[in-house]
């Protein structure tokens, strides 16, 4: 018997690109995200969530040894326990590369964390993806990654705008699913360590 769900939710979702190196930056035009959105509401005065800032509330910004010179320093509230480095943007999950869900209360109340398994369907497209929950913020959980939706197959390619409505996704969430904390930087990686626990991957009932 396959490893069944703590929680499951049907969400539309946004497009998180937070943790991406270029995820913010000074030009709009070349981040993947307005740097709007990285506040608050998506408000001037609203505080700043998306990227770190100096003790003097100015953006921290890439250096040459970084992935993204000259771009924020953008986080996950997933991250990487062996890298102790709070402003290493290799340190928090790209939103760009990692197919990733964010936190949804209820799931948290069936004692979900970030870090573990999930398995998400897209009703309309008829695909599966692995994920993990990358981030907070979302308690909806109606929000996933930049990569989790491109492998669902929807056309979006930034934070700022997507071709089609992305409705009708299923999110399953495994609780303690990832007790070693496991990080990934790569899909291929995550997709390996989610085949191994054989998480209940049948979304035949929506179909």
């Amino acid at each position: 018997m396959s490893k069944t769900a703590d929680e499951e939710i049907v969400v539309p979702m946004s497009v998180d690109v937070d943790g991406a190196p270029t995820s913010y930056g000074p030009d709009d035009k070349k981040a993947l995200d307005f740097e709007l959105n990285a506040h608050v509401g998506a408000k001037k005065s609203g505080a700043i969530v998306g990227y770190l800032i100096d003790k003097n509330g100015k953006p921290i910004i890439q250096g040459n040894d970084d992935p993204a010179p000259g771009f924020y320093i953008s986080t996950t509230a997933y991250h990487d326990v062996n890298n102790s480095k709070a402003t290493d943007p290799r340190r928090y999950v790209n939103a760009a590369e990692i197919s990733y869900t964010v936190l949804a209360r209820s799931a948290k109340k069936k004692a979900v964390e970030t870090g573990d398994f999930c398995a998400v369907h897209a009703i309309k497209k008829n695909k599966t993806v692995f994920a993990i929950v990358g981030d907070t913020g979302h308690s909806s959980g109606a929000e996933g990654s930049l990569a989790l939706l491109q492998r669902l197959g929807f056309k979006v390619k930034s934070g700022k705008s997507t071709e089609e409505e992305i409705t009708d996704i299923v999110v399953r969430y495994f609780a303690k699913s990832n007790q070693a904390k496991l990080f990934f930087f790569n899909q291929t990686d995550l997709d390996t360590a989610a085949k191994k626990l054989d998480l209940d991957t049948d979304f035949s009932r929506f179909h």
